[in-house]
């Protein structure tokens, strides 16, 4: 998929660097070398990541977005899912992550899901409203916390 000055295209470890630039302006401050084995990792289980690329200057990455699809039980085809998209703070305003979501969309429609879901945090008010200005609605919350192992003391008891 092409724009006029950018590109969309599956990302590579050739783009860990700009991908963890672009993460950086998310709040996530990844090292590079960290990143990478993450993206190694992540590729080896059969995840993607697309990014749109400046076609003024190659190499440079305007936007990156996290793609999954998860097979469920619960519904009769898998369910596609952006965990994280971020467009360059420089750019905003002009298609680049309208761009990113309808290739997102088309990604997870070839992979057969029927339903696409984007996870945003609570305090990002501004992403709220650009997926519902492409008609994403809130449909449910999301409960996290790190797991714990079955011999590890319960935190979350009243002892009274």
């Amino acid at each position: 998929m092409a724009s006029p000055d950018f590109t969309i295209r599956a990302a590579g470890l050739f783009d860990v660097r700009e991908m963890a630039r672009l993460f950086g302006q998310l709040g996530y401050e990844i090292p590079v070398d960290v990143l990478t084995r993450r993206m190694e990792a992540f590729a080896q289980a059969g995840e993607s990541a697309l990014v749109a690329e400046d076609d003024v200057a190659p190499g440079h990455l305007l936007a990156v977005a996290t793609l999954h699809a998860t097979p469920v039980l619960h519904r009769a085809g898998p369910v596609g899912r952006v965990s994280a998209l971020v467009v360059d703070a420089d750019v905003r305003g002009r298609g680049i992550g309208r761009a990113m979501m309808a290739a997102a969309e088309q990604w997870a429609a070839e992979r057969g899901c029927i339903l696409m879901e984007v996870t945003s945090n609570q305090r990002r008010a501004d992403a709220h409203r650009f997926y519902e200005g492409l008609g994403y609605e809130r449909t449910s919350f999301r409960f996290a916390r790190a797991p714990r192992r079955a011999d590890e003391p319960r935190t979350d008891v009243n002892p009274a």
